[in-house]
């Protein structure tokens, strides 16, 4: 298609760029590379496709993030005018949950249904492993609740799970045979408080979409263009789904999909690499676009970038090429301890500040965990330098505030246990822990929710009045929810269930941030009802209020425009662009991670994650690494980080560059020392152990004399094993190494018993 004189939009565009604007028909696979102008690309595409005459309701955009999605419509909006607000745009969970309410009767659950969070989903797996007398050090709450979430990511519902004998062999070897209960247990509980966690929002929408078959018709129809932000973070189940929209018979495919291989950085959270790799095995005739022209930094940070990320086998070959000229080289600073490597960064931040004339929003400290932030922190308090730290407590998840939000949930919800069990005795009722767990026992024998098993149980007169009153006033609530908007039905909730006299009578220095915290959850809540635009379907009702806050997440959170320094992971600062960014503790087993050095595919995904951090950088981009740093109460020495000696050193503006002496094996195993006269090498042991067949054994199973396998040292012998109960670590023999003996912190250690 040829540019014309009337498409105005267009004419920003980069040649690759405009192509994939206007390519609609057919599946495409955009491989956008950091600062390519992505966004752009996605929000024109779309504009152009209702340019072209489609209706905007036919067009579903899924993103990662709300705010993502408020931002494209935005920027449609702009060219096509209010139509844009016709485009079904929105997160994977935000989407679903929409048409999850609109066909709940279709999967046996009501259109209010409660979006149960991490910490609601966490205190049910707690309640079910404690009314099961299991021992709670072995049936770890966020364990089991991250390996429910797993089976429902990869579509294995407990009946599938406890009939794959291989899955109840495992579960017996890890010493928690009962997991299958407990999952069974988890899903009929949550049924029966018509609540969905948020991996039942991909779940059920799966469930919907292959059991209903005029359903699924129904909206292949609507969605007559599906198109994909960040498509390398989907996992196994999203795709699933979205195929399950677009490929059927006689459908065009039109399917587009946007994303960057180089910046899967979220296999922990089951995020599939595989799916943006595998693209163009799934769609036939599917046409790609790379964009590669990096608009965002200099060349010394962006050739860096590409450096990195060759190293690489599994990926999507692009070069990614800068349009603002070389720039300043990267600063490299080697510190001794922790402790000088924060005043070296905060020194350097106040240099940069007075000669290159930033301002402190300009400037950001990454780091690969949160617990890096502290020297940082304290280094910029002793100089007076404003900060902030990203990635801590959600103002939705303070205690406060959850409170005062059960209260909604059980006035939409009643048969929602969760909120119930959270507001039965706040404030103070005299309805005690016994008594609750009186009702709970009654609730559970007969297999109905808490509120309707509230009067039958067999408790003292007070409570029961106690009770009684309370469930009047959550009645009287309930029957003015359509009568008012949320903010007015919130402030009568907060109010008259004697929460406005709690917080007001407390009068402590927590107390006041408290009432402040609650002040601003009623003005954003008349902020929502006067947008009219957050809630399903434009609804100004506190169910719809609620909906929307379910699905809030860290992302989301406003950043303000004040002027500090940011701190925050890498993984936090995906998406995030500053002028100068500092990329702390570049070492061995910190980053890379520890927990990531036994498999290929653990350091891709680091190396991955360091390629994301390099890449916020526009114009300065500082590495930093120090010889020791506190762990554990003591000082551990680790070596550099493999990742600084895959950038070459005419991008260093120091002579000081760790060499590669090393080469690393297939495991990711480090063969011999990266130095600058840092580590004498090391040789790797001759036995392979082979990661197909490796599983890891118990902490428990691993005993002095035991012959154990591990996947970078290969087969070995444990010596000794100190330390306290939770910290134990074993001096393990590897025959072969040249330092063969290893001392491996067990709780982290994946080790094989030989049987």
């Amino acid at each position: 298609m040829e540019k014309t004189a009337t498409d105005d939009y267009l004419k920003g565009l980069n040649d690759v760029q405009y192509k994939a604007v206007t390519q609609v028909k057919g599946p495409v696979l955009v491989v956008a590379g950091p600062g390519s102008g992505k966004t752009r690309v996605l929000t024109y595409r779309i504009a152009h496709i209702i340019k072209t005459g489609v209706a905007p309701y036919n067009i579903l955009t899924l993103t990662f993030t709300n705010k993502a999605a408020k931002e494209m419509k935005e920027r449609i909006s702009k060219v096509v005018g209010k139509v844009a607000g016709q485009v079904w745009a929105g997160t994977f969970h935000s989407i679903f949950s929409r048409i999850l309410r609109n066909e709940a009767d279709k999967i046996g659950y009501s259109n209010n249904f409660t979006i149960y969070d991490t910490d609601d989903s966490k205190s049910l797996v707690n309640a079910i492993i404690k009314e099961m007398n299991l021992d709670k050090d072995i049936y770890k709450t966020n364990a089991i609740r991250n390996r429910i979430s797993a089976c429902k990511s990869n579509l294995v519902s407990p009946t599938a799970y406890k009939n794959i004998p291989s899955n109840l062999a495992d579960d017996k070897r890890s010493r928690i045979p009962y997991f299958h209960v407990i999952y069974e247990r988890y899903v009929l509980r949550c049924k029966r408080s018509d609540a969905m966690d948020f991996d039942d929002l991909l779940f059920q929408m799966y469930v919907l979409l292959h059991r209903h078959e005029d359903i699924k018709k129904k909206y292949q129809e609507r969605f007559k263009y599906v198109l994909v932000d960040e498509f390398q973070d989907t996992n196994f189940l999203q795709y699933e789904i979205i195929k399950k929209l677009v490929v059927y018979p006689n459908s065009e495919n039109n399917i587009c999909a946007v994303g960057d291989d180089a910046q899967s950085i979220y296999g922990f959270r089951g995020a599939t690499i595989e799916n943006i790799l595998n693209f163009e095995k799934d769609f036939k005739g599917i046409q790609v676009f790379k964009l590669e022209q990096n608009y965002r930094s200099t060349e010394h940070i962006v050739q860096a970038a590409n450096e990195v990320i060759s190293v690489n086998k599994n990926q999507i070959k692009k070069s990614i090429w800068a349009s603002k000229g070389d720039g300043e080289k990267i600063r490299l600073i080697k510190t001794l301890t922790d402790n000088e490597e924060g005043k070296r960064v905060i020194d350097s931040i106040l240099e940069q500040k007075n000669r290159n004339h930033l301002a402190n929003s300009d400037i950001a400290i990454l780091y690969r965990t949160n617990s890096q932030s502290r020297v940082f922190e304290d280094y910029l308090r002793r100089y007076n330098v404003p900060y902030k730290v990203f990635g801590g407590l959600s103002f939705y998840q303070r205690k406060e505030v959850k409170d005062i939000l059960a209260y909604f949930r059980i006035t939409i919800n009643h048969n929602d246990d969760e909120a119930l069990k959270r507001t039965i005795n706040l404030p103070k009722r005299a309805i005690g822990k016994t008594t609750v767990d009186k009702v709970i026992a009654v609730a559970n024998k007969n297999n109905e929710p808490l509120w309707n098993c509230l009067l039958k149980a067999q408790i003292p007169k007070r409570a029961y009045n106690n009770i009684s009153s309370y469930q009047e006033l959550i009645k009287m609530f309930g029957k003015r929810l359509e009568k008012l908007n949320a903010y007015e039905l919130a402030n009568v909730i907060i109010k008259e269930s004697g929460l406005y006299k709690m917080f007001k009578g407390d009068t402590t220095v927590e107390g006041v941030t408290r009432q402040e915290n609650v002040n601003a959850l009623l003005d954003g809540i008349s902020e929502f009802v006067a947008d009219n635009e957050g809630g399903l379907e434009g609804s100004t009702g506190l169910a719809a209020f609620m909906a929307s806050v379910a699905l809030h997440t860290s992302a989301d959170e406003k950043i303000d425009d004040n002027n500090y320094v940011t701190l925050m992971s890498v993984h936090s600062a995906k998406g995030l662009e500053f002028k100068s960014v500092f990329v702390v503790g570049m070492e061995e087993n910190l980053f890379p991670s520890f927990m990531s050095t036994d498999t290929p595919e653990g350091i891709d995904e680091e190396r991955r994650l360091f390629y994301v951090a390099i890449t916020r950088a526009e114009q300065f981009l500082t590495l930093t690494y120090s010889n020791g740093r506190y762990k554990f109460g003591s000082m551990r020495y680790n070596s550099p980080s493999r990742f600084l000696t895959e950038i070459g050193e005419k991008h260093y503006d120091t002579l000081i560059v760790p060499k590669k002496q090393a080469s690393f094996s297939k495991s990711g195993a480090q063969t011999s020392g990266v130095s600058g006269n840092f580590k004498k090498s090391v040789k790797a042991s001759n036995f392979k152990v082979d990661s197909a067949t490796f599983v890891a054994s118990p902490i428990t199973a691993i005993q002095v004399g035991k012959e154990v396998l591990h996947l970078s040292f290969g087969k070995g012998v444990v010596k000794n094993i100190d330390g306290g109960a939770s910290n134990k670590i074993a001096t393990i023999f590897f025959e072969g190494l040249d330092v063969p003996n290893k001392r491996i912190m067990l709780k982290f250690a994946k080790l094989q018993v030989v049987n």
